[in-house]
């Protein structure tokens, strides 16, 4: 295996680049957000990929100590890759570069290939935004369902379908108000007052978004 690519600079921006600067790096960090994920899982949710590509990029992640895998014991009997602490850290860059990139979204085009939770990142911007504080937040949109821990600073930040130990609040919304939040052209508290996000639950955290 011919060793990775650097750029020899004494940068810091460089030496991270060095990491998780190759295509997809930072594509299958934003997947493994959701936690612990099985490779056929991930090649699902990166449509374009090809088994090669992500193959290498989990092994360098791994090599980087930036994720690990590890084999779940029966009756799952599969290996999952997961985020190493150092991975998380990771975090706030893919949720700085999603609000950078939200003002290239623009309008959704026929070949754009979507999945519910790639909207995580921008709705855990607008709650942040919002004062939502801390607490499990399910999503339904028409692509699908998702939930959020938001303020979380361990474990998984979101997850597919709804939360498993329930949720402090659920957000209904269609794609079009979705996709408007996630690219900044309307706050959430916007869209709520407007009456394009249905809020429901009972605690802080659903009534601070009702009333933000």
């Amino acid at each position: 295996m011919s060793p990775r690519r650097s750029y020899d600079q004494y940068c810091s921006a460089a030496r991270a680049l060095d990491l998780v600067g190759d295509r997809w790096t930072l594509l299958v960090v934003r997947e493994l957000l959701a936690g612990p994920r099985r490779y056929t899982d991930l090649h699902a949710d990166l449509p374009g990929v090809s088994t090669d590509v992500l193959a290498s990029r989990l092994k360098d992640m791994e090599q980087s100590g930036l994720a690990t895998r590890r084999r779940l014991p029966p009756p799952g009997a599969a290996s999952v890759y997961e985020l190493t602490e150092r991975g998380r850290e990771l975090l706030p860059v893919l949720q700085a570069l999603s609000g950078w990139g939200a003002a290239e979204l623009g309008e959704r085009r026929p070949t754009d290939a979507v999945r519910a939770h790639w909207f995580a990142l921008p709705l855990l911007r607008s709650l942040r935004e919002a004062g939502a504080g801390e607490g499990i937040v399910e999503v339904g949109l028409e692509e699908g369902e998702f939930h959020l821990r938001v303020g979380v600073r361990e474990g998984p930040v979101y997850g597919d379908g709804p939360a498993p130990a329930g949720a402090d609040a659920r957000l209904v919304m269609d794609a079009a108000t979705c996709e408007a939040v996630a690219r900044g052209a309307t706050g959430l508290p916007e869209a709520v007052r407007a009456g394009r996000v249905a809020v429901t639950g009972e605690g802080t955290l659903a009534k601070t978004l009702r009333e933000a």
